[in-house]
């Protein structure tokens, strides 16, 4: 592992994922801390988290990843406070000028125009319907969600007009929202994705500090399920010699709490997550960080990370089969390897605003 600035103090950053704030890669000038030279017994500031607001100009992304089964995503928040150490997202607060450590789960951006933007492209000619994912960068349902409202705000545009959503969250404020999702279930138009690491209380909270523990999100799995809401099990990302011996155990309770499909991802260290991934083994897991570091290197040809598409979500390699084919045979069994229907994109009709003309058909 490359040398990294010194981390800050344990004191400063209870419940948070990251043991180091690096600057991001874009900028010139580093910021480290540096003693003040007075030999005075300071208490240590916790880091908090602080939220600033950003107008969004567009909302809508798109992709063309062959390795991702939709075009276009929506994200209201940027940054996320649930701070998983693993998250293949951090990278992306570099573009902020924000560090992609503890700048990424303290230092948060909401986009309160959201859906007014939302709104906006899909009235657009030129629109054209497909499923829109949320969740895939940043977690829509991650705690500031519960005083801002803004996915609501965007699921409630979506429920307007029809239009197919999927969406993935560790979150259990999601049930908050089954009064929408489940009358969009019931036209084939929505579908929820829970992610589950692991079914170890302890290991979750020191990995992902900040998301609702294993048993409560299965529970969401349950309240979503009986809620006629048709919910994905995401197994996401299996940690080799860390998670993976739990895999057969995570489908067996997704599967008992209603989930109706699975799928799984390897762990993913792209960018400044394999430095920061790697610091906090040493901190966490120092017995264990040499053989989870080989094992993922044997999967992406000696190299932390294989960014290929077709290869990244999975790895390749004896390790990586024997995984595929845990997976396969165990959620054969459950009856989760279905293929599930397509969300419906024939009811969709543009959003309405005050003064349009009412179509009489």
């Amino acid at each position: 592992m490359e040398d990294l600035p010194p981390e800050i103090d344990a004191r400063q950053r209870p419940g948070r994922g990251a043991t180091r704030n690096e600057s991001g890669r874009f900028e010139r000038f580093a910021q480290v801390a540096a003693h003040d030279g007075w030999e005075i017994e300071e208490d240590l500031p916790k880091l908090r988290t602080e939220v600033r607001e950003e107008q969004a100009r567009s909302l809508i992304s798109w992709n063309r990843s062959p390795d991702l089964p939709f075009d276009r995503s929506i994200n209201p928040y940027r940054g996320c406070e649930h701070g998983c150490i693993y998250c293949f997202a951090r990278p992306s607060h570099a573009y902020l000028g924000l560090s992609p450590g503890l700048d990424f789960e303290t230092r948060l951006v909401a986009r309160p125009n959201a859906a007014h933007v939302l709104t906006r492209e899909l009235r657009a000619r030129r629109y054209e319907v497909a499923p829109i994912a949320i969740g895939t960068n940043t977690d829509p349902y991650q705690p500031i969600e519960r005083d801002r409202g803004i996915m609501r705000a965007c699921l409630e545009v979506l429920a307007g007009c029809d239009h197919p959503v999927a969406i993935v969250t560790k979150g259990t404020l999601v049930e908050r929202d089954i009064d929408l999702l489940a009358p969009m279930a019931a036209k084939g138009l929505a579908r929820v994705g829970i992610s589950l690491t692991t079914l170890d209380a302890g290991l979750a909270r020191r990995m992902e500090p900040r998301v609702p523990a294993p048993k409560r999100r299965l529970e969401t799995i349950r309240r979503l399920s009986e809620a006629g809401i048709p919910v994905r099990l995401m197994v996401s990302p299996v940690v080799p010699a860390l998670t993976d011996p739990e895999l057969e155990a995570i489908l067996d309770a997704g599967a008992e709490a209603g989930a109706d499909a699975a799928s799984w991802i390897m762990l993913r260290l792209p960018r400044e997550v394999s430095a920061l991934w790697q610091a906090w083994l040493a901190e966490h897991y120092p017995a264990r960080a040499a053989r989870i570091m080989a094992r993922l290197r044997e999967m992406h040809g000696g190299k932390d990370y294989d960014p290929r598409w077709g290869h990244r979500m999975r790895g390749e390699g004896a390790y990586a089969e024997i995984i595929a084919a845990r997976f396969r045979r165990k959620a054969r069994a459950l009856g989760l390897d279905r293929t599930v229907p397509g969300l419906r994109c024939d009811l969709f009709r543009r959003p309405l605003l005050p003064g349009d003309q009412l179509n009489l058909f």
